[in-house]
C-alpha cells in the first residue's frame, strides 16, 4: 500500500460563497478522523468497518468515501495525524528552553508519559498487527520524515552551537537519550508486562537519572580548571 501525504495543511481555500470543494473541508476531515480514532481504538483495525466509522463520526457513507477511499487509507491518515501532533508538541516544548537540562527534562517527561499511555500503546499494537499488509505505515509511524530522533538532533545541534554540549556523533547521542529516557517502560507496556502506566514520580526519577548520565557524557566542560 502507498500512503498519501497528509492533507491537513494543503486544503484548497473555500470557493466563492464560502463552501469547500468536495473532500477539501478540514473540519469535516477532522470530524471523520476523530470518529475513526474512537472506532479503531475500541475495535482494532481488522474488526472495524467503514460503516462503524460513519456511525461514530456522524457522516454519511458518501461523505466518508469522498475523503478516504478505503479503511487502510483512513487508518493511515489517523495514525499520521496523531503522530504529527505529538511530534509538533514536543518540538514546541524543546524550543521554549534555553537551558539544555530543562529542555531535556520537559522532553523526557512528555515522551515517556505519551509513549506509555494506554491509548498510544493500543495504537502501536494495532500498527504492529498490520505491519505485513501496511509496511510503509509502520515505517512512517516509527520513523517518519520528522520524528523524535530528528527533533532531539535539532535540539542538540542548537545547544552545541551555543557551547552547551560537546558531541561528535549527534545522531548517536540523540538515540542514547531516547533510550535512557524510556528505560524499560515502553517495552514492558507494549508487551503487557506492565499493566498500568508508570507513576509521575517514577517517570521523573528515570528522567532525572537519564539527564545526569547524558550531561556527564556530553555536557560542555567550560569551567574545568587546568
Amino acid at each position: 500500500m502507498t500512503l498519501k501525504p497528509d492533507h491537513a495543511a494543503v486544503f484548497s481555500p473555500p470557493a466563492a460563497g464560502g463552501r469547500f470543494a468536495a473532500g477539501e473541508d478540514p473540519a469535516k476531515r477532522q470530524q471523520i478522523l476523530a470518529g475513526a480514532k474512537r472506532v479503531f481504538m475500541k475495535m482494532g483495525f481488522d474488526a472495524a468497518s467503514m460503516n462503524d466509522v460513519t456511525r461514530e463520526a456522524g457522516v454519511s457513507k458518501g461523505t466518508l468515501y469522498v475523503y478516504f477511499t478505503n479503511k487502510e487509507e483512513l487508518f493511515s491518515a489517523m495514525i499520521e495525524t496523531e503522530r504529527a501532533a505529538f511530534v509538533a508538541a514536543v518540538r514546541t516544548a524543546l524550543a521554549e528552553h534555553d537551558d539544555p537540562e530543562a529542555g531535556l527534562y520537559e522532553f523526557g517527561i512528555s515522551f515517556v508519559t505519551h509513549m506509555t499511555d494506554e491509548k498510544v500503546i493500543n495504537a502501536m499494537r494495532t500498527v504492529l498487527g498490520v505491519r505485513d499488509r501496511m509496511p510503509v505505515l509502520c515505517q512512517r509511524f516509527f520513523k517518519g520524515p520528522e520524528n523524535l530522533r530528528t527533533i532531539m538532533r535539532d535540539f542538540l545541534e542548537r545547544h552545541i552551537a551555543e557551547g552547551r554540549f560537546e558531541i561528535d556523533d549527534i545522531d548517536l547521542a540523540a538515540g542514547q537519550f531516547l533510550d535512557l529516557a524510556s528505560g524499560s517502560f515502553f517495552k514492558l507496556r507494549l508487551f503487557g508486562s506492565m499493566e498500568e502506566p508508570p507513576s509521575r514520580d517514577e517517570i521523573e526519577r528515570v528522567i532525572r537519572g537519564a539527564i545526569r548520565v547524558f550531561m556527564a557524557a556530553y555536557g560542555a566542560r567550560q569551567h574545568e580548571t587546568a
